[in-house]
């Protein structure tokens, strides 16, 4: 009981965040990111995947899997109503926390006893109890971090930290996936246990962002108005008719995100017969873009509007989720990795935009110090959306897997007739079309939200090639890098030049 009365001692919150504090709690928050991103990684994923795929998991039961950090939100509501009356919301995150990454040990066990009938039900019990205590620290995480991160910096600090939270991951997951893939031939063990291993670095991983917590500061919340009305919290954010809208353009975006992401591992593990270290190098292809590009994204998000950002962002992401029905188009194994590989990079790029912009513009449009159930209801509406989309997917990908659908031209003459098939889709194929389609509905509800700054596609793209430009340019110390890096920019902005001067000269006598 003392040593509980120390922390709770500890974990008070202050009057005002500002000087060294300020700093100190900045650098708190980036390591917290750090350390959580290498329990994500190695917790969920890719590899929880191919660990239920290899106990023979269906994909009902993948899709389940999917969708239990999602659905688990339902526990903010809880979460809320702790945070408020308990009024210190850094103490709520450590103690909720700590027993969520207990639900993380559950998963080496399961790696550890090998039998399906008794693996598969604890790995979804281990997900269910780290992501609903994960809810119960959102519902205090995210107005803290609102509160404590100034508007003015906020898009360029979460940029930087999710920078950060990347460049570990990416790091996290290739070292994992090498290990998975050649634990064969170190050790004369089933390859559960090289799983069991990850699980456990992840579960230690979670620790260390427990402890990371405790070095940032928290602004206090402001006073209580009178007894705490749960319902009237979470409804005020529905009532709010720009909010609403948001809601509403956010949920459909998070569904139609979620139809087909979780099936991406699947595909390429099963229909298109790829390895783990091929698919993670994928992954890190994807995600080495995201951080090429995360910190323009957050610039241009301070500078114009989170509205712009998605504009670009979003559209390109609805492009590259279609472009997945082309990975079986090709029969050549090069060719399908060109498409893996272009489709990998540019949904980076795409990821980091739309991850920048739907975070920041719920927290905008969120009323400062009294932000809890704004946020709280946009991510419980969000994660219904989000869960919801890969158990339908799991549900209905045996009735798709026996369904084909094949557009075709038919060419007459001379009583001849040619029969071109130009597009095939099966399986996973439906979905990717479904969540490009639900996607383009997500774009139309975001022109009717209403938020303050400038929105201009064009100067948001222009900004973002001069960021990537420059970024390239201070990465590379290698000159033929370099040249790659200013050759279309370089060649384009001289052939400008020689267009203006023919002009010139033409006009001058």
């Amino acid at each position: 009981m003392f040593f509980a009365s120390r922390i709770a001692q500890r974990l008070q919150p202050v009057d005002t965040v500002e000087g060294e504090l300020y700093e100190q709690s900045k650098r708190w928050l980036l390591r917290n990111g750090v350390a959580s991103q290498v329990m994500e990684t190695l917790a969920i994923g890719t590899f929880l995947t191919a660990l239920a795929l290899n106990f023979g998991a269906s994909n009902a039961y993948i899709g389940l899997l999917a969708a239990v950090p999602h659905m688990a939100a339902v526990c903010q509501l809880g979460g809320v109503y702790i945070a408020e009356r308990v009024r210190n919301r850094r103490l709520v995150c450590v103690v909720a926390a700590t027993f969520g990454r207990l639900g993380l040990l559950f998963l080496p066990v399961a790696a550890f006893i090998g039998d399906p009938n008794v693996a598969l039900p604890l790995l979804f019990v281990g997900i269910a109890i780290r992501y609903g205590f994960g809810a119960i620290v959102g519902a205090s995480w995210n107005p803290w971090v609102r509160d404590l991160i100034s508007d003015e910096e906020r898009g360029r600090f979460v940029g930087r930290r999710l920078t950060y939270m990347l460049a570990m991951g990416m790091l996290v997951s290739l070292l994992a996936a090498g290990f998975i893939d050649h634990w064969p031939q170190w050790f004369d063990r089933p390859i559960r246990y090289a799983y069991a291993v990850i699980f456990i670095c992840s579960f230690l991983a979670g620790i260390v962002g427990i402890y990371t917590l405790t070095g940032m500061a928290e602004p206090r919340m402001p006073p209580s108005d009178g007894p705490l009305n749960l319902t009237e919290r979470l409804a005020a954010p529905f009532k709010d008719e720009n909010f609403r809208k948001l809601m509403i353009f956010l949920a459909s975006w998070h569904f139609a995100a979620n139809l087909a992401a979780p099936f991406f591992t699947v595909h390429m593990l099963t229909r298109l017969g790829i390895d783990l270290f091929p698919v993670t190098v994928l992954a890190m292809c994807s995600q080495l873009a995201n951080i090429l590009v995360l910190q323009s994204f957050g610039r241009i998000a301070d500078r114009f509007s989170n509205k712009a950002v998605l504009a670009v962002a979003a559209p390109l992401f609805v492009a590259c989720t279609f472009a997945w029905i082309f990975t079986t188009a090709v029969h050549e194994r090069w060719a399908v990795f060109a498409i893996l590989g272009a489709v990998h990079v540019l949904t980076g790029f795409a990821t980091a935009g739309v991850s920048i912009a739907t975070i920041n513009i719920a927290m905008k449009l969120a009323p400062k110090g009294n932000a809890t159930g704004f946020l709280a209801s946009s991510s419980l509406v969000n994660s219904m959306a989000a869960g919801s989309a890969p158990m339908i997917g799991g549900l209905c990908a045996d009735f798709f897997a026996k369904q084909k659908l094949s557009l075709m031209f038919s060419w007459e003459s001379n009583k001849q007739q040619t029969v071109f098939e130009s597009m095939q889709l099966e399986h996973w194929d439906f979905y990717f079309v479904l969540a490009a389609l639900i996607g383009l509905y997500s774009l139309h509800r975001l022109a009717q939200v209403n938020e303050s700054g400038v929105f201009d596609q064009r100067a948001v793209i222009k900004e973002l090639f001069s960021d990537t430009r420059r970024t390239i340019r201070t990465m590379s110390s290698i000159a033929g890098l370099r040249a790659a890096a200013e050759f279309p920019f370089h060649l384009l902005h001289r052939l400008t030049h020689r267009r203006n001067q023919a002009g010139r000269d033409i006009e001058t006598p």
